[in-house]
């Protein structure tokens, strides 16, 4: 939504300013009234362009998050922290944003409805606990519980990202290594073994044939990767193609319980939080179900929250999805039976925390010797496939 500048009076002759977030020019003047100021002045702010945006980090919405939820318990004025934590953010951005979040608490908003207005740095679950901690009066406990939250989250993707990374660079090695053999190695060799004028020994030839095919259709080459890239992207994006992917990626030999038990993790982490900052499961359950990252474990959720307005236990619907282990679904059915279900919750998600650790250090410590051997085999065929016909000629001399 655009910004706009507005400068108003009080019915006291003080002069206001400030910014506000609206679809036009009479929605703020709209906003202005209600707040008993009188408009002077509104107008649109002037768009900024900016090459390089500085992004926010989660880090640095963690410690905000720490910061802010200490000052409130110290009994600090809510608009006076957004001022203090304003005035020492480095990041210009963030800065920026919560200067206008303090803008619009003064203007009469509530802090959740502030943050909702910035869904990039503050999510559904951001916004939807804070507002359960204002609504219950323990802001500064749900704050506290927000910023561990989002610090074990945070870990578990860098676990994740971690086990992706070495392989993929072991891949781009092993590509870049053949692509400068094919383009730059084998052309010399090759005009070295026309000047024996016998034939070429299979492997010698099917490498040549390919190094000819590499220099002379590289564009054709680069066109396919970037079509994939494109194929991919598009695939990702339509509802029915979303759906095969995720379904296939739960399918892997090895990385599918990966994905799986990093769902677990992240919807137990995420619905106890909830529930225990006093946000209602079904509520709970809806905004769950929008961040699990997976359109198969989606449905499966929203096929809970389904079943529990039809008043059925949380346990059964959870156990027909098919989705989550057998344990999980148990130790559920135990945190409803004794009404401890945010403490079973986070439990589990401290349980498949490790389960994750584990299942990345195993998934490492098994990809390391085949992608080893790949890069090996592929760089150790190319090599004596080219040093085949020097060894021809030297046995008939």
């Amino acid at each position: 939504m655009p910004v706009f500048v507005w400068e108003g009076k009080l019915a006291n002759g003080s002069i206001r300013k400030g910014e506000t977030e609206a679809e036009s020019k009479a929605a703020v003047q709209l906003f202005l009234r209600r707040q008993k100021i009188t408009a002077i002045k509104v107008k649109s702010k002037p768009k900024q362009i900016t090459l390089f945006e500085q992004k926010i980090k989660t880090k640095e919405v963690v410690v905000f998050t720490r910061q802010f939820a200490t000052m409130i318990n110290a009994g600090l004025p809510l608009v006076q922290c957004l001022e203090i934590l304003s005035s020492q953010q480095q990041n210009p951005a963030f800065k920026k944003m919560l200067g206008q979040i303090k803008s619009d608490v003064e203007g009469g908003s509530t802090f959740a409805d502030a943050l909702g207005k910035h869904p990039k740095v503050f999510d559904n679950l951001f916004v939807n606990l804070v507002a359960a901690g204002e609504i219950g009066g323990v802001l500064d406990t749900v704050l506290l519980r927000l910023a561990v939250y989002m610090e074990k989250n945070e870990a578990l993707k860098r676990k994740v990202k971690g086990a992706m990374t070495y392989p993929i660079i072991v891949l781009c090695v092993a590509f870049g290594v053949v692509a400068v053999l094919m383009i730059f190695v084998i052309p010399t060799f090759k005009d070295m073994f026309e000047q024996f004028g016998s034939s070429l020994p299979a492997p010698t030839q099917m490498v040549v044939s390919l190094s000819a095919f590499f220099r002379g259709y590289w564009y054709f080459m680069v066109g396919l990767i970037i079509a994939l890239i494109i194929a991919f992207k598009a695939t990702a994006r339509n509802e029915k193609g979303r759906y095969y992917l995720d379904s296939f990626a739960l399918k892997l030999p090895v990385f599918g319980p990966l994905i799986r038990k990093v769902a677990v993790a992240k919807f137990t982490r995420t619905l106890g939080t909830m529930i225990s900052s006093g946000v209602p499961i079904m509520d709970g359950l809806d905004i769950t179900s929008r961040t699990a990252g997976n359109v198969i474990i989606e449905n499966a959720i929203k096929s809970v929250r389904s079943a529990i307005s039809e008043g059925q236990s949380m346990a059964e619907p959870l156990g027909a999805s098919g989705i989550f282990p057998g344990m999980v679904v148990q130790m559920i059915s135990v945190g409803e039976a004794t009404g401890a279900m945010d403490q079973m919750l986070s439990k589990i998600a401290d349980f498949y925390d490790e389960e994750v650790d584990a299942a990345v250090d195993a998934l490492t410590s098994s990809l390391e010797p085949i992608l080893m051997v790949f890069l090996g085999g592929v760089i150790g065929f190319v090599v004596v496939a080219m040093y085949l016909p020097i060894f021809k000629m030297a046995s008939a001399v």
